[in-house]
Formats: C-alpha cells, structure tokens, sequence
C-alpha cells in the first residue's frame, strides 16, 4: 500500500479517492465538499476589528473555524501529504516551461497574475454561492442538472482560453 503511494497516483485511482471523500463529506457529515467560503470566513477575524459593527461581518459571513475553513485545511494537509508519500513535493517559484514561454519568466508576473487569477475565481465563487468543488463535485455526486451545466460551460469557455492562450506560431 505505501509503495503504491510513493508513485504518481493514478487518475483513476484519485478520482475514486475523490468520489471517496466526497461521500463520507456528504453521507456522514451533511456536507458538501466546498471551501470557497473559508477566505471569507477567515477574513472576518480582520473585518470584524475594522468595522465591529458591519452588518456584513455581524449577519452575512459566519467567522472562525467552519465547514469551509476545515475543509481548507484538509485539502493543503492532503495534497502535502500526497506530494511527500509519492516523493514529487518540491518548492517551486515558477511552473512548467510551457508557461515561461507564454507570459515570460518573471516571478512577480507569474505571483500577480496567479493573485488576480485566485481573486477573480474566489469573487465568482462567492457570488455563486459556491466553488468548482462544490458544484462539480458534490452537485454533480447527487445528479444536479447545474453541476452538468456548469462542467459543460467550464471546458466550453476553458478549452478556447486555453487554445488562444498556449497556440504555437511555428513557422
């Protein structure tokens, strides 16, 4: 068993894992598998000292340890754990080649648009009422049509960004 977490994992292997915790999330803990709130709820511990009295931090964003903070911390705790056993951890300040030779091989770009990138997705998250985790996975675990909607879009719209962002002009 160990041995087999020393290699890189199968994708069929992890998507079962997947599909795993996503119903112990769900069948034990009456949860969905979602931490797209866990940044706001971690923000009202500075929210709430700015502004005491906002509504905001008072009645909208529960603050402290919740589902979403948890499930945060399992997933970083996870994919180190995952990364150390199959031996592939390793600090990395930039990625793969196929990005230095699109967006170039400064750190600072590479960071700020990552930065952007992850504030974008946690904003369209918020404002869904959820994450890519929680709709793909659970929504999609318990056959929500929206889950099937929304992967449809997600490679519909990431498959052309994709395209235009890495084509080669090999002349």
């Amino acid at each position: 068993m160990i041995a087999a977490l020393r290699s890189p994992w199968s994708p069929r292997l992890a998507g079962v894992g997947l599909g795993l915790v996503v119903t112990v999330s769900m069948a034990v803990f009456g949860h969905r598998l979602s931490g797209a709130g866990a940044y706001q709820n971690l923000s009202g511990f500075v929210g709430k000292r700015i502004a005491p009295d906002a509504m905001y931090w008072q009645h909208v964003v529960p603050t402290g340890l919740t589902w979403d903070v948890l499930v945060l911390i399992g997933s970083l705790g996870g994919a180190f754990a995952a990364a150390s056993f199959s031996r592939t951890f390793k600090v990395r300040l930039m990625p793969d080649r196929q990005w230095a030779d699109v967006f170039g091989s400064s750190v600072a770009r590479r960071w700020l648009l990552a930065f952007v990138g992850s504030m974008l997705t946690e904003v369209g998250g918020g404002l869904a009422g959820g994450c890519t985790a929680s709709l793909a996975l659970s929504g999609g675990a318990v056959l929500a049509p929206a889950a099937f909607v929304f992967m449809a879009g997600m490679f519909a719209s990431g498959i052309p960004t994709a395209l235009v962002l890495y084509r080669r002009t090999d002349s």
